[in-house]
């Protein structure tokens, strides 16, 4: 029995398990943050367990970003794809997922109003997308570059816990005022930060595209559902929170009126 454990070719199915894991755990966190949102249980998410929990989540996902764009360009350029038409490469991608970031943040903004997702994880995502180019040259070097990053997001909360605050139009940076509050919130620094070091741990672990210590996975159940998640983690993270809260209402735990 396969399991869903098909795995096309020229994918790494340790690295769809690994997104796959991610992905259950965004959903898991995100169950539980509409349980405490919608007023069905009291539940602590912004700090203690549940916090470390997303920020586990979302980092394993921003990681993991950064690893396949490594893969992904050492196979670019293996066929040839090189100058503009690599740029063009990611530039599209990049803009496909900003499209529907910008899609998420106008159905938040119509649904929930305050905290609504300015510069979210798909926004994070397709940013870093088209700027990983940029940085495509530095191969393991990214690391360092990456934990530069985390030091500038140090500095950052300093400054912000000086009482000094940014405009709203640098929150997809890490600036932004300090009544600022948004459900889903990841900027660039530091989160660009965890993408190079992806970037340059893919170059190490997978140079040339190709995996330095090939692993052997026996499939199974376990596996196969999560490198099934793994591979339509976008489809999952769209359906997501609409699923969540279907199931909610069908179950009678919510009012519609609570949210419509």
């Amino acid at each position: 029995m396969r399991y869903f454990f098909h795995s096309p070719q020229g994918r790494y199915p340790e690295i769809d398990i690994a997104r796959g894991i991610a992905i259950l755990m965004m959903v898991t966190f995100h169950g539980i943050y509409d349980l405490n949102y919608l007023g069905v249980m009291d539940i602590e998410v912004s700090k203690g367990f549940w916090r470390i929990f997303a920020i586990s989540c979302a980092s394993l996902f921003v990681f993991l970003v950064g690893l396949s764009l490594s893969i992904s360009k050492d196979r670019a350029m293996a066929h040839g794809i090189t100058g503009r038409d690599l740029w063009r490469k990611y530039l599209m991608r990049g803009g496909f997922l900003l499209l529907i970031g910008a899609g998420i943040t106008i159905a938040t903004y119509l649904i929930i109003g305050d905290g609504f997702i300015i510069f979210g994880i798909l926004h994070l995502i397709g940013t870093s997308i088209i700027l990983a180019p940029l940085f495509f040259r530095f191969g393991k070097a990214n690391i360092c570059i990456g934990y530069s990053i985390f030091l500038l997001a140090l500095l950052l909360a300093g400054i912000r816990l000086m009482g000094i605050s940014g405009p709203i139009w640098l929150a997809w940076l890490g600036l932004h005022p300090a009544s600022f509050y948004s459900i889903d919130y990841e900027p660039l620094i530091p989160w660009f930060g965890l993408v190079l070091v992806g970037l340059g741990a893919g170059a190490i672990l997978y140079p040339g595209g190709k995996p330095l210590l090939p692993l052997e996975i026996h499939p199974g159940p376990l596996t196969g559902l999560l490198s099934f998640a793994g591979r339509y983690s976008l489809l999952i993270y769209l359906v997501h929170q609409p699923v969540i809260v279907g199931l909610l209402m069908a179950t009678g735990l919510i009012d519609p009126s609570a949210i419509f």
